[in-house]
């Protein structure tokens, strides 16, 4: 019963993590193209409540639930798809970081724009480019996750 509860855990969490995250980028993505600066404004605030309320707790969940199947099935923290998996996790989360300082800043610039009735600055066409780069090798790094925590292979 303890498995099959921290797996679901485990599952339900790494599906919220990147269901949030791949449609927060879509939606962002595709919102910051229009020029709308109202829709904008409102997008970059509903992504960085999505992190904070879904995003944050999720990327705790996982390590704890995954170190906690691995002890279950006595899997080894040195096997070749744990250890490519913790270092992808790593690599997502270096990513993450600086995206949500990105996130957080870009609500602010178009929030400011919207008050004060401006256009957005070049300060947040960088900023969203950057963020854009900065998703997608944790994109992929995500999809590798997914390929290793299913089909555990061995490397050498």
């Amino acid at each position: 019963m303890e498995y099959l509860l921290i797996k679901t855990l485990h599952i339900l969490s790494s599906t919220l993590l990147f269901g949030t995250g791949i449609g927060s980028a879509f939606y962002k993505w595709i919102t910051d193209r229009s020029g709308n600066l109202q829709a904008i404004a409102k997008t970059n605030r509903s992504v960085v409540l999505a992190d904070w309320i879904f995003t944050t707790p999720t990327i705790i969940i996982q390590p704890i639930s995954g170190f906690w199947l691995l002890h279950l099935l006595g899997f080894s923290l040195t096997q070749d798809w744990v250890v490519a998996t913790i270092l992808l996790y790593l690599f997502a989360g270096a990513c993450w970081l600086p995206v949500v300082w990105l996130q957080i800043r870009m609500r602010e610039l178009a929030d400011n724009a919207l008050a004060n009735n401006e256009k957005l600055g070049a300060d947040y066409q960088h900023y969203a480019r950057i963020w854009f780069w900065l998703g997608v090798p944790a994109f992929i790094a995500m999809i590798i996750i997914y390929f290793l925590m299913v089909f555990k292979p061995t490397f050498l």
